[in-house]
């Protein structure tokens, strides 16, 4: 066999090529069309219909199925999407994946766009020096999908050719002639592939330059393409080991779809293959079984055929996989935890602004339990000791979870930092590492409200009625300071109203003077004792910190949307 260990090298350079390019080319796609990608997904309703068609144009967007299905998982995991709606959208981005396959068997394969790739490479590359950040993107999109094309070109002319290594086929024909066993041993030569390359896209690729050299028969390529669809649903399932149980089962329900789909076809391979053998004729393709250059077209169809009538046929299903899959995995959760991170568990997304907005759901979640955290203070006003011991150990574990949280998304912010961001990425994490910081300190000051009425309760100090009631009006002001945060928080950046954050803040310090002057006089004229004085000054004073905390973060917020 006259084929050398470095030329087999040459074969995987020519794959790295390839991937290099698809990969560059879906980031730069992602980055185009990042935010409103994300609006699409968000803006997302119970419409099977709608779902399956936003899977289609994300994934026809982003040029790569496994993105697409490892945001659906995150946004599963962030509440954005219910599991019902996230099937619809991963059977859409079957669909949409499809569209990849025609670009290799079309441009690849009937047109040499080797020959034009390297020129537009050279006409683009000015773009990648561009301070603009969408020129810059769109700079890396075509020198990505020119990379692609140059990948694919390197690919076909690194396989061994058959003429020169007979014994390769005869290698092949020992598998390639076992009926079904045939189709199954390449099914899973498909799925090991692409679970081993991470790109079904890369998968495809392989198989149709195999099936154009004349490699690998129609039929056996068919398999090997079966096998791909199940391997392209792994990434979503590693990427949702992390995540909740919901995320789980829609990264499962992917998995099931695929296989689903994958057995039916089996069962009447034969039969679909010769249909679509027929129906590459009627196009005006060719036959794929005597005119091999015919087959990679035709094997695109196969693929599109396929993933067509198996989205037809269950998307009448999406409740009974949703069933199945909450069956498999059942929940498990208990939700004991009130500082849990649900949005950034999965990781990093595969661009700086999804990354970011990802982050920013997980700072809207941390904002609502601090919240949360201070009405579970004002509740313990009026326990007795006896009753107050178990909520204030709750409180006091709240609040080390809190200081994890704020580890968790500055670390996170850290590894996004790390990419090539923009200038108004940059601007925008380091607000976020402000914002995160105030509110963990809001965390802090109210377990140090809750100390001071654990320090009421160990001295046997009880607060005249009216000092209660003062205090129980600066809570409630605190309260609603903090409601006004968290709306800021999940608000649109650009459209954040800092007006009531700004009176609520006012209104603290205002009542906090009165209080503070009142007490001084009251001290003065023994209305209660100088112990009794402390606390309730401690109280008060800590709350107006947390008028200034959340303050700090509405004005965080107005920065970022000054940035945009």
């Amino acid at each position: 066999m006259d084929y050398s260990f470095f030329d087999f090298l040459k074969l995987i350079g020519s794959l790295g090529v390839f991937l290099f390019g698809m990969k560059l080319m879906s980031e730069a796609l992602q980055k185009v069309a990042g935010t409103k990608m994300r609006q699409i997904l968000s803006a997302m309703t119970s419409n099977r219909i709608k779902g399956v068609l936003t899977g289609i144009l994300i994934t026809a967007i982003i040029q790569s199925s496994s993105a697409t299905t490892v945001m659906v998982v995150s946004f599963v995991n962030a509440g954005l999407l219910n599991l019902i709606e996230s099937i619809g959208v991963i059977m859409g981005a079957n669909v949409g994946t499809t569209i990849t396959a025609w670009l290799i068997s079309v441009l690849g394969f009937k047109v040499s766009m080797s020959e034009i790739s390297l020129p537009l490479i050279g006409l683009c590359l000015p773009l990648l020096f561009s301070k603009k950040r969408s020129r810059k993107s769109w700079g890396e999109l075509i020198i990505g999908f020119g990379l692609l094309f140059i990948g694919l070109e390197f690919l076909k002319n690194s396989m061994p050719n058959l003429q020169d290594n007979p014994e390769i086929f005869t290698f092949l024909q020992e598998y390639a002639d076992m009926g079904y066993a045939s189709y199954i041993l390449f099914v899973l030569i498909g799925t090991i592939l692409t679970i081993l390359i991470q790109s079904s896209s890369a998968t495809m690729a392989l198989t149709l330059v195999m099936c154009a050299n004349g490699w690998i028969s129609f039929e056996i390529a068919a398999s090997m393409v079966l096998g791909e669809n199940i391997g392209t649903t792994v990434t979503a399932n590693l990427a949702a080991m992390v995540a909740n149980t919901t995320a789980k089962r829609a990264a499962f329900a992917h998995f099931v779809f695929n296989v689903f789909g994958v057995i039916w076809v089996l069962s009447i391979f034969p039969f679909f293959l010769r249909w679509i053998e027929q129906l590459s004729v009627f196009l005006g393709i060719g036959n794929p079984t005597t005119q091999i250059e015919a087959a990679p077209m035709a094997l695109s169809l196969f693929h599109t055929v396929f993933n067509i009538t198996n989205l037809l046929i269950l998307i009448w299903f999406t409740k009974w996989i949703a069933c199945i899959v909450s069956k498999i995995i059942p929940m498990k959760e208990k939700g004991e935890d009130a500082f849990t991170l649900k949005h950034i568990k999965i990781g990093l997304l595969s661009t700086p602004d999804a990354s970011l907005f990802q982050a920013k759901e997980e700072i809207v979640l941390y904002g609502k339990n601090t919240r949360d955290m201070f009405h579970r203070v004002t509740e313990c006003l009026d326990l007795s000791p006896k009753d107050f011991d178990q909520p204030f150990e709750k409180l006091t574990k709240m609040e080390d979870e809190s200081d994890n949280v704020e580890i968790e998304i500055a670390n996170y912010l850290t590894k996004v930092s790390e990419s090539k961001l923009s200038t108004e990425n940059s601007k925008r994490i380091r607000s976020m590492f402000k914002i995160v910081s105030e509110i963990e300190s809001i965390a802090d000051s109210s377990l140090n409200v809750a100390k001071t009425i654990y320090r009421r309760n160990e001295q046997h100090v009880t607060f005249p009625e009216e000092l209660t009631r003062k205090l129980k009006h600066m809570f409630a002001l605190v309260e609603e300071t903090l409601d006004v945060m968290c709306n800021n928080l999940a608000m649109e950046y650009k459209t954040v109203n800092a007006k009531k954050a700004y009176e609520m803040e006012k209104a603290i310090n205002d009542y906090r003077t009165v209080l503070k002057q009142e007490h001084l006089i009251a001290i003065e004229e023994k209305k209660y004792d100088y112990p009794t004085g402390i606390l309730y000054n401690d109280m008060f004073s800590e709350c107006e910190k947390i008028g200034d905390f959340a303050i700090n973060v509405t004005q965080a917020v107005k920065e970022i949307g000054y940035d945009e």
